[in-house]
């Protein structure tokens, strides 16, 4: 009787559940009819001489194509977009399949490996999950002007051959680490601390990330690098103090150097253009020199082509201006009046005073001062020989 059956509980007048031992019992005595090779016997154990090649192999043979077909459809799997599925038989790499639903000899025969190409990996170097969590033996470095540097940096890259990456080396994700710190030791130990802390962060990461690409295509790791980022770089804990007033000086001394530079770019070009305008200045007074020595020299000829023909008019023509020209600048006035004259003279003594006090002040005057001393200085010349020529007259 089966569980199944509508009948159970109702036959034999039993109207509860089924004996368990009973079922256990009627399920091994089927399983041995379909096992025995000699046949099925009925429920009071008598045999039925049944034929070898009765039910029994039969149901062997069921059973068997059964487990073949569930061994042959574990076969099947999924790479997902992104993935590669690489076909090892017996452990040796067979073939790397694409995207999509996939077929291989099911194990133990054959296995697959799943690989995750477009995930981006990260390795970090001289710290653990947090820059605060510091690697000390990784991050410290040594650079080519002899001081240390506390550097913490963060390597990204992506799989770009799942059969280098599984099969090349034994652990790639720990030759990544060590690729890195050697790379960036090597950078760091060509370059200055100065550079390596402040303007040459990026320039640092960029060679770090060449060279780490050329060591790794070198050891055919299956690794493409695609970012190496600075999280931190600066000088060991123990002497941050120090650098710091270090810091501190060297941007004074920037400050001040721009300082001089400003004022040096505020006086330099005055003093280039004073210097040009006493250049102009210098070389004007040079023409004029030249040009007044040109003309008292041309003048000087003339005269003494003059003198040449009345050399006795000439000669009291220029002692005449001479006298004017040193009487011009003194306040003293000399009458020459011979006995028995009787003109009378004019003598304006607010011109005289204005001209006393000009000299006083200053040798070189005005212009303006000049000319009232040259127009009162020819009027006293004028005055002086009309008075000179009455005389003159008068004595004839």
């Amino acid at each position: 009787m089966g569980l199944n059956d509508p009948q159970w509980g109702k036959r034999r007048g039993n109207s509860g559940p089924p004996d368990l031992e009973e079922v256990m019992r009627s399920f091994n005595q089927k399983i041995n009819e379909l096992f025995s090779r000699k046949g099925g016997g009925d429920s009071n154990g008598n045999s039925d001489g049944g034929n070898p090649d009765g039910p029994s192999s039969k149901g062997i043979a069921i059973i068997g194509f059964l487990l073949l077909v569930a061994w042959a459809g574990s076969g099947f799997y999924i790479v997902d977009e992104g993935h590669r599925g690489v076909v090892l038989r017996f452990g040796k790499h067979v073939e790397t399949t694409q995207p999509g639903l996939r077929w291989h000899v099911p194990s133990p025969i054959e296995s697959i490996e799943d690989v995750n190409i477009a995930q981006v990996r990260t390795v970090e170097i001289g710290y653990r999950n947090n820059v605060r969590s510091k690697v000390l033996k990784e991050s410290l470095i040594l650079t080519d002007d002899e001081n240390i540097v506390d550097i913490q940096f963060a390597v990204q890259y992506i799989l770009n051959s799942p059969e280098d990456f599984l099969f090349t080396n034994r652990e790639p994700e720990d030759s990544v680490l060590q690729v890195a710190e050697t790379a960036i030791r090597e950078v760091i130990g060509t370059s200055k601390m100065d550079f390596v802390l402040y303007e040459g962060r990026e320039e640092v990461a960029a060679r770090t990330t060449v060279l780490m690409q050329k060591i790794l295509d070198r050891y055919q790791i299956g690794i493409s690098i695609n970012r190496v980022t600075m999280q931190n770089a600066q000088p060991p804990e123990q002497v941050q103090a120090a650098f710091d007033d270090a810091v501190k000086a060297n941007q004074d001394r920037e400050r001040q150097r721009n300082e001089g530079q400003a004022y040096a770019n505020d006086v330099i070009p005055r003093a280039r253009g004073a210097a040009a305008r006493l250049l102009e200045e210098a070389e004007g007074y040079k023409q004029k020199v030249i040009t007044a020595s040109e003309g008292d020299a041309s003048r000087f000829e003339q005269v003494l082509v003059e003198y040449a023909k009345a050399p006795e008019v000439t000669r009291e023509r220029m002692y005449i201006d001479t006298v004017q020209h040193v009487l011009s600048s003194t306040s003293k006035i000399l009458i020459d009046q011979e006995k028995g004259g009787g003109n009378l003279l004019y003598l304006p003594l607010d011109k005289l005073i204005q001209a006393d006090s000009g000299v006083a002040k200053s040798s070189t005057g005005t212009i303006k001062q000049q000319n009232e001393n040259q127009d009162f200085s020819s009027d006293i010349s004028s005055r002086s020989r009309e008075s000179f020529r009455s005389r003159e007259r008068e004595v004839r």
